[in-house]
């Protein structure tokens, strides 16, 4: 099952993480936690990993809204955006909330779901 929207860019790694953060901030989302998984690992394993940022990337007004079509949501919030090198080549990437919200039981998610799809399918088109 596809769960994300991806796609190769022409940026270094850091102008890549930037730009996706502009675009998010276009769209009206907000960052609200940045994982550097490279550095987590070499850290914590002390394994060498790729270039790999998480994002957990928030839009206030959607996420009001699907809190209050469903408490539990809070568990698939925020939506993860990544950024990542494998290969020499780097990606962005997004979570498809109509697949991750899909496996809630409730019809009011779904016009939520897919505006913020739409949104964070902008974004990643826009890096």
């Amino acid at each position: 099952m596809k769960y994300s929207y991806k796609r190769e860019v022409s940026l270094t790694f850091a102008e890549a993480v930037e730009k996706i953060k502009t675009e998010l901030a276009k769209e009206g989302f907000g960052v609200l936690t940045e994982i550097d998984v490279k550095a987590t690992l070499k850290k914590k394993l002390d394994v060498d990993y790729e270039n790999y940022l998480i994002l957990g990337a928030c839009n206030p007004p959607f996420a009001w809204q699907a809190l209050q079509a469903e408490k539990e949501i809070g568990l698939l919030l925020p939506c993860n955006v990544i950024v990542y090198e494998e290969k020499g080549k780097v990606l962005v990437s997004a979570i498809l909330p109509v697949v991750a919200m899909g496996m809630v039981d409730n019809p009011a998610l779904v016009g939520i779901a897919r505006e913020v799809e739409e949104k964070l399918k902008k974004v990643v088109n826009g890096v």
